[in-house]
């Protein structure tokens, strides 16, 4: 029987984690893009414990939840560049990839010396930041690889024999990972992962070009420089399929082993293998529930999930990507 315990944000249940995070345990959270499993960024024996929980390897970094822009400057090394996206989208769904500071334990980092940082907009996550006055290390709540949890109850059936403290915040308001911006070299900032936070946006508060993927001298590192850049990742354990637009006709002929994910209703005769992600196929709702379909159809026990491709730029780019990760062989 899972031994972890769901808490409400009460300020009794926050103090108590808070004291909990203090003293080097873990604790999952909730935040407003997917849950994470936290611990005391500065502990490194905290952090191995995230690892061991996930089944996490050493070579991929873990992002430090700040509540402060004073926090940024403890973790990281600041650039105009960093503090301008700051200001504009924090707190928020972004993480900037900076120049660590040597408080920052290399388990965190993988070794490397940059930092992924972030400060989340999630009140309560916010108030237990605040309560426990530390950096928190705070990767997807889940076993590594599998699709992320965005309700408190996905944590528990994913951890719950490996922790005892969750935080209970409900469904995670975007539901995807926080967009990743590399700005160790702030006059060529680079995106490494789409998210809410669109490329578009970004270029427009930088007042230059984002170039998307890896500088050259990190792709051949045995790190990671971010979380989440893995090509197979967020992965059911039914194979998926993807589609750029779903057929009606093989969805009402197929098997009942496949499942049919469209992004919007489809007009068809309803059948039990047949899902969408939202009524009227807004890209919003489509991504803030796609990793809990996929969970579903996971649990429910079909072997293979047909999925739709979301269509335009922004938010539809981090949930193709999101599906391209899980889809890889």
């Amino acid at each position: 029987m899972p031994r972890a315990r769901i808490y409400r944000g009460t300020a009794h249940n926050l103090r108590l984690l808070a004291r909990k995070l203090q003293q080097g345990v873990l604790v999952a959270v909730p935040s407003e893009t997917v849950y994470g499993l936290a611990g005391n960024a500065l502990d490194a024996q905290a952090c191995r414990k995230i690892f061991a929980a996930k089944g996490r390897p050493s070579t991929d970094p873990l992002i430090v939840h700040i509540h402060s822009l004073a926090q940024l400057a403890e973790v990281a090394v600041t650039n105009p560049a960093a503090l301008r996206l700051a200001r504009q989208f924090w707190p928020g769904p972004l993480t900037l990839v900076l120049p660590k500071r040597a408080v920052v334990p290399d388990a965190v980092t993988a070794g490397l010396a940059s930092v992924a940082v972030r400060m989340p907009s999630d009140p309560l996550l916010r108030r237990l930041l605040k309560l426990c006055g530390l950096p928190l290390a705070a990767p997807s709540a889940n076993p590594f690889g599998y699709v992320s949890p965005t309700t408190a109850e996905h944590v528990r059936h994913g951890l719950g024999s490996k922790i005892g403290f969750i935080l209970d915040g409900g469904p995670a308001r975007i539901g995807l990972e926080s967009t990743i911006v590399d700005l160790r070299q702030p006059g060529r900032p680079r995106l490494l992962r789409p998210g809410a936070i669109t490329r578009g946006q970004l270029g427009r508060a930088l007042g230059r070009r984002v170039v998307v993927g890896l500088r050259p001298s990190d792709r051949n590192k045995g790190a990671q420089i971010a979380p989440g850049l893995l090509k197979r990742h967020y992965s059911p354990h039914a194979r998926v399929v993807l589609h750029r637009k779903l057929s009606t006709r093989r969805a009402a002929t197929s098997g009942p082993s496949e499942a049919w994910l469209f992004l919007k209703r489809p007009v068809l005769p309803v059948r039990s293998n047949v899902f969408w992600l939202d009524a009227a196929g807004t890209t919003p709702v489509a991504a803030q529930r796609l990793f809990a379909m996929l969970r579903q159809l996971d649990q429910a026990g079909y072997t293979i999930i047909h999925v739709e491709l979301a269509r335009g730029a922004g938010l539809a780019e981090a949930l193709n990507d999101r599906l391209r990760r899980a889809a890889a062989k």
